[in-house]
């Protein structure tokens, strides 16, 4: 593979006895091989190797919005647990979120963080596979929590007199409780099928972290099953998600234009677009990292590489960064809430 030359394979640990003939040597050979593929001890994240500066540039701006991502998710976490004002399902869906966001940089950024800064970036066999499960995990219950929280707006806006009866506390705790219980289940059955695979070669992850399908391409077996697996997955995760909220925010959209006055519209409007914003951010970036076409020319495609990793590290903090944000700029309610928040810990009664 592209990388053999730069990361020299480990044989495996162990004692080898002396060879007297070309049969032993050759037996040997072969269960040095197996043993070779069948254990893997770690492996190695090769980052961005020909840009040492960049990385040195990248590990400030990446800390930066990292704990951007830690404050503002971490205030609307409070507040949406703290201020009884936003003890309602949109704010309980917006509090998970942030909270996922948080877990989901989490999962991934410090090791980033780590590599940037150390010169051999290695990590654990079970190390990585932490990592995918979590990031996995954490994406996939984003999908599904951003679906929930489409729906919520659509019985808000579409059907009012019911919202109560809908959305009561006995229904919306279960939604959010099913989308994290969906995405870890679709990332226990991925990661999984992910560390039954053989490895081999120099275990050099073409990446900043774990992503699984960088470490697919290291295995030394038939992934068919994996692949399948994890189409399946995306047509559930993503697909189903993506069309739900389409068809949602058509109803909203035919609701809101039927209102008579323009103050009305502007008020159901402004309920309903934060999420949209954020939903857009989200699946734009996945569609512009996967449904961009391939470099057929090496150098081309040495370069789309870099490209790919850098956006894939971006896509991973900014959206988390921006959702408080956005929710905060745009929403009364959180505003209030956060200002209230820091009356109470600068000025206390």
């Amino acid at each position: 593979m592209r990388h053999s030359s730069q990361v020299s394979s480990r044989p495996h640990h162990g004692l080898i006895p002396t060879l007297d003939t070309d049969q032993d040597l050759s037996v040997a050979k072969l269960s040095s091989e197996v043993a070779n593929q069948s254990v893997v001890a770690g492996f190695v994240l090769l980052g961005l190797p020909d840009h040492p500066r960049l990385e040195k540039t990248f590990f400030v701006l990446i800390l930066l919005m990292y704990l951007t991502i830690l404050l503002g998710n971490g205030v609307l976490v409070l507040v949406t647990v703290s201020d009884s004002r936003l003890h309602t399902p949109m704010y309980f869906f917006l509090g998970n979120l942030s909270f996922l966001d948080i877990c989901y940089t989490t999962s991934s950024v410090p090791l980033v963080l780590d590599g940037f800064l150390t010169p051999r970036k290695t990590i654990s066999f079970s190390g990585c596979a932490v990592q995918m499960f979590l990031s996995f995990a954490m994406g996939a219950t984003e999908c599904v929590l951003l679906g929930m929280m489409a729906f919520d707006r659509y019985v808000a806006i579409c059907n009012p007199l019911r919202y109560p009866m809908v959305m009561s506390k006995a229904a919306y705790v279960p939604m959010a409780a099913g989308s994290w219980l969906a995405g870890g289940v679709n990332s226990l059955v991925q990661i999984s099928l992910a560390v039954q695979l053989p490895f081999c070669g120099d275990h050099v992850i073409n990446h900043f972290t774990c992503e699984i399908l960088a470490v697919l391409t290291l295995a030394c077996a038939d992934i068919s099953t994996n692949v399948i697996s994890m189409g399946v997955a995306n047509v559930i995760f993503l697909g189903v998600p993506v069309l739900f909220i389409l068809v949602s925010y058509i109803f909203i959209l035919t609701t809101i234009l039927r209102i008579p006055s323009a103050e009305g519209r502007k008020k159901a409007f402004s309920t309903c677009s934060a999420h949209l914003t954020v939903m857009v951010i989200f699946y734009g970036t996945i569609l512009f990292m996967y449904a961009k076409p391939k470099s057929k020319d090496p150098l081309g495609a040495d370069k789309q590489a870099v490209s790919d990793k850098l956006t894939s590290l971006f896509y991973g903090v900014l959206t988390p960064m921006l959702n408080p944000i956005i929710y905060s700029f745009r929403n009364k309610d959180v505003k209030a809430a956060v200002k209230n928040l820091m009356n109470q810990k600068c000025f206390p009664q």
